[in-house]
This record gives C-alpha cells, structure tokens and sequence, in this order.
C-alpha cells in the first residue's frame, strides 16, 4: 500500500509541473476562462484537480475558428496545383525533346549529304 500512495505521489506531482509548464508556456491567445497567472495558481494549489481542469477548460483548440492546418500532401488545391504545375513542365520537356530530336536528324542528315560528297 504504501508503494503505491508513493507512485501515485509522484504521478501527481509530475501531472502538476506538467500542467504548470503547459499553462505558463501556452500562448495567451489560446487560453479561456480565466487569466494564465490565476490557471498557474489554481493548477499549485489543487494539483490534480486543476491540472484537469486548464486541460479540459482552460486550454483552448491549437485552430480556433474554423480554420483546419492540413499537411501540403493531404491539401487538394495543393496537390492539383503541383498536377498542373507537373502536366505543363512535362509538356514542355517533350517538346524540347522532340525540337532537339529534329535538330539532331537534321545534322545527321547534313552529315551524311556531307559525306557522300
């Protein structure tokens, strides 16, 4: 028994300066209810009760306001616009590609009017 009001000790007190930390590093912006210097006290003086509660109500969403961050590969507009972008610059490829074939046979042919001479 006392193992383990000892682990649960140090469980509490690590939750705690978890939650101190996360509540003097969040960014003003992204903190609801109450001001940070009065979520800090209250995480100190309750431990675990006020750890959870900045957690579920005191610490707001990383996007707020609608607005979802979506990585550039799960983006459609982004993904169209590289396929766009992609389409185009291979167009463009093969028709260098296809000028320098010509430009090629044309002096292979000029070479061999050249020789044959």
């Amino acid at each position: 028994m006392a193992r383990f009001l000892v682990v649960l000790t140090v469980v509490a007190v690590a939750f705690t300066i978890y939650t101190l930390v996360d509540v003097l590093l969040t960014d003003r912006s992204r903190v609801r209810g109450l001001q940070k210097p009065v979520w800090a006290i209250l995480v100190v003086l309750l431990p675990v009760i006020g750890g959870i509660l900045w957690l579920v109500i005191g610490k707001a969403r990383r996007t707020s306001g609608g607005t979802r961050v979506i990585a550039p590969d799960d983006d459609p507009d982004f993904l169209g616009s590289i396929n766009r972008e992609d389409v185009a610059r291979r167009a463009e490829q093969g028709e260098r590609l296809r000028r320098l074939e010509q430009e090629l046979a044309d002096l292979d042919d000029d070479t061999r009017d050249d020789s044959a001479r």
